[in-house]
């Protein structure tokens, strides 16, 4: 049996991630939830390192990378994050596990896996090592250090980018931005000033530069900046439709999928 600690902000994605658990992975127990770092913090210092560590990228205090800034932690760790193709790509390069939020039966059951593995290869490490053969002080550590390598080389967020109008190329602040939008199979950013621009990029190659802090892809064609979101409604189907602080020439929409996402993102 493996014990796993839950470290999540967001009351419904812990409540999901706990019925899951209990549901299909019987071999895991859930010995405690925290939700901030202040207490995961207090919790590893009491109850000490379980195997198993599902840590939230951001807590309610701050980001969770502070947990391992301030204790050398030794569980296993599975990322759950709503981060884009960066984040993911760095973990990856870390060989640290992740889940990508809404977490799914299948991604879970990879991730423990995994993480069932190496906490066995770890056990028979330190058996060996008792019988008087010392095992590879990295066979033998955790993920805390490459977590850590990972976020140290994370890469910087664009502050400005360049648009072509005509013959010339305009600087156009990020912060002055409101959103992304797909219109006529073409791509445009809307200023907070009210005008527009047409860009030659993908909204996936946009995506790549923004500070997933600050912007939002709420659907396949709309990337939303945080601050020129004014009032969010209820839609039907599970949608929410948005009124930003720009007008647009059509009705923008939360897809269903990213609805919990994109609320926790806005708090």
């Amino acid at each position: 049996m493996m014990k796993a600690l839950i470290v999540e902000d967001e009351s419904m994605a812990r409540m999901r991630l706990v019925k899951i658990l209990e549901a299909s992975f019987p071999n895991v127990e859930v010995v405690a939830q925290t939700d901030s770092i202040t207490g995961t913090l207090d919790y590893l210092r009491r109850s000490g390192d379980p195997d198993i560590i599902f840590m939230d990228v951001e807590l309610s205090d701050g980001d969770c990378f502070e947990v391992f800034r301030q204790r050398d932690v030794r569980s296993k760790v599975i990322m759950t994050t709503a981060y884009d193709s960066y984040a993911l790509k760095a973990f990856e390069a870390g060989s640290i596990d992740y889940l990508l939020k809404p977490v799914s039966v299948s991604a879970l059951q990879r991730a423990l896996g995994r993480c069932e593995t190496a906490v066995a290869a770890a056990g028979s490490a330190v058996g060996s090592a008792d019988g008087g053969s010392a095992g590879s002080a990295a066979e033998n550590s955790t993920d805390a250090g490459r977590i850590m390598a990972s976020v140290s080389g994370a890469k910087k967020w664009k502050k400005r980018m360049l648009v072509r109008v005509g013959e010339q190329y305009v600087p156009l602040e990020l912060a002055s931005i409101a959103c992304f939008l797909s219109e006529d199979k073409c791509n445009y950013v809307y200023m907070t000033s009210g005008g527009r621009y047409l860009l030659d990029l993908t909204m996936d190659k946009i995506c790549e530069g923004l500070d997933p802090e600050s912007f939002f892809r709420v659907s396949r064609g709309c990337i939303v900046r945080r601050e020129a979101v004014k009032t969010v409604l209820r839609h039907l189907n599970g949608r929410l439709k948005l009124e930003l602080s720009v007008r647009t020439p059509e009705e923008l929409f939360v897809s269903r999928s990213r609805v919990d996402d994109f609320l926790s993102w806005l708090e």
